[in-house]
């Protein structure tokens, strides 16, 4: 997919809406110097060209007793499509993992996993992934603390 053209005004837009979803039109106008009409126009355009993909709730794994979280480096034993869809769909399915990113190197995929305790990152290993047909290797790293979290993509401002 091919990256779209977006001017000065998109992009302060796109930066005031990853601060704060939230905000009303209104106020998001009155940040980026726009009226609330052109403000909306603007918004909805960035919407439909699949700029902005969505709205979400920044939730705290903690305060819903998922304390902890860990990545996963997954290698697979084959890499036909048919091994890789299988794997996808697998782990599509496992509430634990918040997410999956095919790699380079010699690990094929990185999961991130959150999960309750130790016990249940031991049940999902030994039960589910090290059960997954297809995967050849894996090795864990637990999170000590979060120094910097994804809060929005750079903006060329």
């Amino acid at each position: 997919m091919s990256a779209i053209d977006l001017d000065r005004t998109d992009l302060l837009l796109l930066a005031e809406l990853q601060r704060n979803g939230r905000q009303t039109n209104a106020e998001l106008a009155e940040r980026v110097h726009l009226s609330a009409s052109a403000c909306l126009r603007r918004v909805q355009r960035l919407e439909r060209d699949g700029v902005i993909a969505g709205y979400r709730a920044e939730v705290d794994p903690e305060r819903l007793g998922l304390g902890l979280q860990a990545f996963v480096r997954v290698q697979l034993n084959h890499h036909d499509a048919e091994s890789v869809a299988a794997f996808a769909r697998f782990v599509n399915d496992w509430d634990e993992v918040v997410a999956c990113h095919a790699l380079t190197g010699d690990m094929d995929y990185l999961l991130q996993v959150a999960v309750r305790d130790l016990e249940h990152f031991s049940r999902f290993l030994l039960d589910r992934l090290l059960n997954q047909s297809g995967v050849a290797d894996v090795n864990s790293s637990f999170v000590l603390r979060t120094v910097k979290a994804m809060r929005g993509l750079p903006l060329p401002l």
